[in-house]
């Protein structure tokens, strides 16, 4: 599998719509598989843990994005302040003021994706959608000036209902329409390797695909 991961990722952005960003998903992966998508012109990758992403950032070309993709603790913050590339899982207000801690610290603004909880597996983290709504209304009101929202992010339920992963991407979908220009939001990131076609459809920009790229995973 290893030898067809430029194959596999040159395959699948053949037929990626352009306005439509990648996101690597390379949790678990060795970095002799992520240069392999890093040579075939890959520049941004998630991962979901701090202790994983940082030691391969350490290691790797500095040109690449990283974005923290998992659900993050708020004492972790601080381990990747300084690169960061986007945190796709900003869920709770106290997460939301150690980031622009942090980022103060380090003189940079940190971008952030709004997690809202979509699916119906409780162990999904996320705002609903009326606390997302009041939280991102707070921050009109109430700035954090090294926090920088761009949109939001959801994840389906992991289900073969494919009717209810379409209506659960058109929730996130409503939403980010409904408040794209009071909050300045210019990114919807939702889709994964098993349904991101249908997040497409419902006009997800920002796809996290990592079986269709690398191969499946022995761990998580």
């Amino acid at each position: 599998m290893n030898e067809s991961i430029a194959q596999n990722l040159l395959g699948f952005k053949s037929h990626l719509p352009e306005e439509v960003t990648l996101v690597a998903v390379s949790k678990t992966k060795p970095v002799s598989d992520l240069m392999k998508a890093y040579d075939s012109g890959q520049r941004i990758f998630g991962e979901n843990k701090v202790q994983e992403m940082t030691s391969k950032w350490e290691v790797m070309p500095k040109d690449i994005q990283w974005h923290m993709i998992g659900h993050l603790q708020t004492n972790k913050v601080k381990y990747i302040a300084s690169f960061v590339g986007l945190i796709h899982s900003l869920d709770r207000l106290k997460l939301a003021k150690e980031i622009n801690r942090q980022g103060e610290r380090h003189r940079k603004i940190i971008d952030c994706l709004v997690q809202i909880k979509i699916a119906k597996e409780e162990e999904k983290y996320g705002f609903s959608i009326q606390e997302a709504f009041e939280f991102l209304s707070d921050l009109n009101r109430n700035p954090l000036p090294y926090v920088r929202i761009r949109g939001v992010m959801g994840m389906a339920t992991f289900t073969a209902d494919q009717q209810q992963i379409k209506d659960e991407f058109a929730l996130l979908e409503d939403f980010y329409l409904k408040h794209q220009k009071t909050f300045g939001f210019e990114v919807l990131s939702m889709g994964m390797s098993g349904d991101y076609t249908l997040a497409l459809d419902h006009g997800s920009n920002m796809i996290r695909v990592g079986s269709a790229i690398f191969g499946s995973r022995t761990s998580h």
